[in-house]
């Protein structure tokens, strides 16, 4: 099983993405990068912000992924109503889950933070495997998205 080299994929997307403004073209890297890194990640991608409390479907890889989420629902949901990672090591042990796909075991939601401080979406990785994701897979991503969102475009 691969292990995600966090320094390498840091120095990599902040490569790819240096320069370029737009924040789908941005997602898009990120999830490629990402899906890419690890054997662990089934299904990778952002949910985007796009009217007050409800989430859409951005860039992702992996299978069909839900189309829109309300922030009142799932672990997405939660992610962006609540703004905090959410580690979810047991998908059905998740009081209102929302199953995209039904092999998924375990997730990791990150909220993403636009230069404005507000969430502009979450960046959604899930798991076939239970407990796939660990607090340092939460925190190296959350550097990533910071260091990708927060500070321009």
């Amino acid at each position: 099983m691969t292990r995600v080299d966090y320094p390498a994929l840091e120095a990599s997307v902040a490569s790819l993405v240096e320069g370029v403004s737009d924040k789908v073209a941005r997602m898009a890297t990120i999830t490629c990068e990402v899906y890419h890194a690890d054997d662990r990640f089934d299904w990778v991608g952002f949910y985007r912000v796009t009217a007050p409390e409800t989430l859409t479907i951005g860039p992702y890889q992996g299978g069909h992924g839900c189309l829109t989420i309300p922030f009142s629902r799932g672990v997405c949901g939660a992610a962006a109503r609540t703004r905090a990672v959410q580690l979810v090591p047991d998908v059905d042990a998740f009081p209102g889950h929302i199953a995209c796909a039904s092999s998924t075991r375990s997730e990791l939601v990150l909220p993403v933070f636009g230069a404005d401080g507000q969430v502009m979406g979450v960046f959604d990785l899930d798991s076939d495997q239970p407990a796939a994701f660990t607090d340092d897979d939460a925190t190296a991503l959350a550097k990533i998205l910071k260091q990708t969102f927060s500070q321009r475009g």
